[in-house]
C-alpha cells in the first residue's frame, strides 16, 4: 500500500520509500524492506526472538553509520524491548525482533545490517549456536579462507559437532554450530577459545587467535570472541552496509567449495535463491551440545 511519501509493508509505514541507500544499484528503503519480505521464512527462524545490535545507516553505507544496542526514543514498538542486567550489574533494554514486521520496522529506522545474540530471550545463559569467525588478513585469497573453513570443520567434526558455513558479505566465512541449549555461556566460550588457540599453536604460519591486525600479517583470524555474552553476529539473510548491498548467505559445504568470494550473493539474487532448496535445512534434526567431554578433548581449561 502506497500514499503521498510513505509505503507501507508488512504493517509497517515506511517515510521516504524512494530514498536510495544503496547507490551503484539504485536500491531504495523500500526495496531493502522487500528484501526482507522475500527471505522471511528463512531469516526469521534464525533471528526470531534474539537480541540484536542494529547498523543503522541514515544515508546509505556510503555515510556515517552506527552501531546501537539499547532502545532508544522513537524507536517502532514493533522492535522489543527486553531488559537485561549487564556485566557491572547494571540494567539496560535491549532490542530484538520476533516477526517479519519487527525486521521492517528496523528498516523504517535505517537499519542495513541486523547482528544477533548466540541465545533467545526465554534462554539468555544458554547458547544455541556456536560461531567462529575466520577473517583473513587483506593480503590472503578467498581459496585460503575456503580452506581454512573446511579444515575447522574436519576438527569440529573430530569432536563430535557438525557445522553449517556462511559467507558474510565481507571477506569472511562463518562457520557456525547450533547447539542444544545445555552449556552455559563461561563453558560455550571456553571451548571456542581452546580450540581457536590450539590451531593458532599448531599452524601458526597460517591462524592466529589474538584479535591483533599487526599480528595478521599473512594468517587468518580465528575469531572465537563472538561465544561471550553480549557478543553478536551478523544475522542469516541480512544485508550488509557495503558497497554492492553484498548479503550473508547461508551456504552449504558443497557449494562453498565453488564460490570465488564471501561477498558474491546480493539483494537481485534472493528471488531464485529463496526457489532453491534451503542449504542449512540438514540442521533441523541435529542434536548436540558443549558437554565437560567436550571441553576435556578441545583442552579447555
Amino acid at each position: 500500500m502506497q500514499r503521498e511519501g510513505r509505503e507501507t509493508i508488512a504493517g509497517i509505514s515506511l517515510s521516504h520509500p524512494d530514498k536510495v541507500l544503496f547507490e551503484s544499484q539504485g536500491l531504495t528503503k523500500a526495496d531493502i524492506a522487500r528484501h526482507y519480505l522475500r527471505v522471511a521464512n528463512r531469516m526469521l527462524p534464525a533471528i526470531r526472538n534474539r537480541l540484536v545490535s542494529l547498523v543503522r545507516c541514515p544515508d546509505g553505507p556510503s555515510q556515517e553509520c552506527f552501531f546501537q544496542k539499547h532502545a532508544g526514543r522513537g524507536f517502532p514498538t514493533a522492535v522489543k524491548r527486553r531488559e537485561i542486567t549487564e556485566k557491572d550489574g547494571d540494567k539496560a533494554e535491549y532490542l530484538y525482533v520476533n516477526d517479519l514486521k519487527g525486521i521492517v520496522a528496523g528498516v523504517q529506522m535505517n537499519t542495513l545490517e541486523f547482528h544477533i545474540w548466540g541465545s533467545r530471550i526465554d534462554a539468555i545463559e544458554k547458547p544455541d549456536r556456536l560461531v567462529f569467525d575466520l577473517d583473513p588478513d587483506e593480503g590472503l585469497g578467498f581459496a585460503d579462507v575456503k580452506q581454512a573453513c573446511f579444515d575447522l570443520r574436519h576438527r569440529l567434526e573430530g569432536l563430535g559437532l557438525q557445522t553449517l558455513p556462511m559467507v558474510t558479505g565481507g571477506k569472511g566465512i562463518h562457520v557456525v554450530a547450533p547447539l542444544s541449549r545445555r552449556a552455559e555461556w563461561p563453558e560455550v566460550k571456553a571451548f571456542a577459545r581452546a580450540l581457536a588457540y590450539r590451531m593458532g599453536e599448531e599452524e601458526p604460519e597460517r591462524f592466529l587467535a589474538q584479535a591483533s591486525k599487526e599480528k595478521r600479517k599473512g594468517r587468518i583470524f580465528i575469531d572465537w570472541l563472538r561465544n561471550e555474552r553480549g557478543a553478536t553476529a551478523i544475522a542469516p539473510y541480512s544485508t550488509r552496509a557495503r558497497q554492492g548491498a553484498p548479503i550473508a548467505m547461508p551456504v552449504s559445504w558443497e557449494e562453498l567449495r565453488g564460490l570465488a568470494a564471501a561477498n558474491t550473493f546480493h539483494v537481485q539474487d534472493m528471488e531464485a535463491r529463496m526457489a532453491a532448496p534451503d542449504p542449512w535445512a540438514e540442521a533441523a534434526g541435529w542434536r548436540q551440545s558443549i558437554t565437560r567431554k567436550l571441553l576435556e578433548k578441545a583442552g579447555a581449561e
